[in-house]
């Protein structure tokens, strides 16, 4: 496949951009009003975007320049302001379902958006991304959780806690029990199944989709060391990165493959 235009790499940051202003909204506002009021701000900028008429703002800016350039789809824009805007309720998922449904329409809509990017209008691709943004909603999930629980909260679903007899409390305690191993186990295995589910379709991918889906090998890599730490969130060695993950990312690259 010919090599990432610089183009489509500043439009690629550009979304990564948008999506990092959005992500930080949730954590950083004090009341849900004021979240709200930024929800609104960006869901006026996507509009005035597509007037051709961005706000003086440099995410707007460049955003604004990826949308002229690649022709992306607003829908995908507003569908990850609006999952964005429904999490501010700051409640744990009900059930693992509704954890997948959020990373659909968060994540998953940024990589159709990058998809787009690269000029890329493929089901295959899509199928795989759709799998791939729910894998990485999911793990992202998981790594949160000691941050969150730091902080007395915990978003994990409800209906895998239940099962398990794990309550909240446990979480927030930072508790390494059986029990809690066992929550983590069966929300990792469901990454997992994503994960594999987007790679069964490598071969129907074109190659020139690698550069969206590179997030799998990260994806992967903490799978394998919550494995390796027996589901145990809360283990030390999750808290470090791995130093070889940039040789993982190249080797990837390369090779073309996800």
């Amino acid at each position: 496949p010919p090599p990432v235009s610089s183009s489509a790499r500043r439009s690629s940051l550009a979304l990564r951009a948008f999506n990092v202003e959005l992500a930080q909204v949730k954590d950083s506002v004090s009341q849900k009003t004021i979240g709200l009021m930024r929800m609104q701000f960006w869901k006026t900028a996507v509009e005035e975007i597509f007037r051709d008429d961005p706000p003086l703002q440099p995410v707007s800016g460049e955003l604004w320049r990826a949308v002229r350039k690649h022709s992306l789809t607003k829908r995908w824009l507003l569908r990850m302001i609006a999952e964005r805007e429904k999490d501010l309720d700051d409640r744990a998922y009900r059930n693992l379902q509704e954890l997948e449904a959020y990373s659909e329409n968060s994540q998953s809509s940024l990589i159709y958006l990058l998809l787009e990017c690269l000029g890329l209008k493929d089901v295959h691709a899509d199928h795989a991304a759709s799998h791939i943004g729910k894998a990485q909603g999911i793990v992202t999930c998981l790594r949160a959780t000691p941050y969150h629980s730091s902080r007395r909260k915990v978003y994990l679903p409800m209906d895998v806690c239940m099962l398990h007899g794990a309550s909240q409390e446990d979480f927030i305690r930072g508790s390494r029990e059986q029990n809690v191993r066992d929550v983590v186990y069966d929300i990792a295995s469901q990454a997992h199944v994503h994960l594999q589910h987007a790679r069964s379709f490598s071969k129907s991918v074109p190659a020139a989709a690698t550069p969206a889906f590179l997030q799998t090998v990260v994806l992967e890599d903490y799978l394998q060391r919550v494995r390796r730490a027996d589901f145990d969130v809360f283990h030390p060695s999750l808290q470090n990165r791995n130093p070889l993950l940039p040789i993982q990312l190249y080797l990837r690259s390369w090779k073309k493959t996800y």
